[in-house]
């Protein structure tokens, strides 16, 4: 059974493939020229969901982490600013047609947000779930989870599931079901179901759920 915090796990993975997605996406209009490939517009929703992430971490999680390990969190919260300049960089390189520029952009994009994710999963969340006990655990998935307007959920979820390998998409579903009440969690399931369409039955029935 997934914890709370393996959602977080999901949506780091996530992020990890969508930037290599675009990442290449940059590359082959830097490479080609010509107009920009689609597979590169996907740096906005990326960016506003790292950012939902990055709130909910700012909120909830560098807290319990300065309680733990003070002076460690801050390192991590310089990191965010770090990203933001990233986005910031490869927005401009787009707006400008910049194709050269938006490569650069998105390699250095790529190289601190994997290095900052991989120190989070090595450190931050391993002490965390060292640390935490199963309630405030909740608390802090459901934070989480709550930085994403809700109007925008579905966006989310259409975006996220098909970044994800088998095991993510399992961990995120137990943990939708038991952070959100039923009737939520119903309206969620659907969506999910309809974002992966034939690979749908195969995740319900690996949760224990009625495809």
């Amino acid at each position: 059974m997934a914890r709370p915090l393996d959602a977080v796990t999901a949506f780091h993975n996530a992020f990890r493939r969508d930037l290599t997605r675009i990442d290449q996406a940059a590359l082959r209009w830097a490479a080609d020229g010509g107009a920009a490939p689609p597979d590169l517009q996907r740096y906005h929703f990326f960016n506003e969901a790292l950012v939902w992430h990055a709130n909910g971490e700012e909120a909830v999680v560098f807290p319990f982490l300065e309680r733990e390990a003070p002076l460690l969190s801050e390192p991590y919260i310089q990191d965010h600013h770090g990203l933001d300049s990233a986005y910031e960089r490869l927005h401009a390189a787009v707006g400008a047609g910049d194709a050269l520029e938006a490569a650069r952009a998105t390699a250095a994009f790529k190289f601190h947000l994997d290095i900052h994710l991989s120190k989070e999963d090595h450190q931050v969340y391993a002490l965390i779930r060292e640390r935490i006990r199963l309630p405030e655990e909740r608390g802090m998935g459901g934070t989480l989870s709550s930085m994403v307007p809700r109007e925008r959920f579905p966006e989310v979820v259409s975006w996220i599931f098909p970044l994800l390998g088998p095991t993510d998409r399992q961990h995120l579903v137990e943990v939708f079901q038991m952070l959100m009440p039923p009737e939520v969690f119903a309206g969620v399931r659907g969506l999910v179901a309809q974002t992966l369409g034939d690979e749908w039955p195969a995740l319900a029935a690996a949760v224990g759920i009625t495809a």
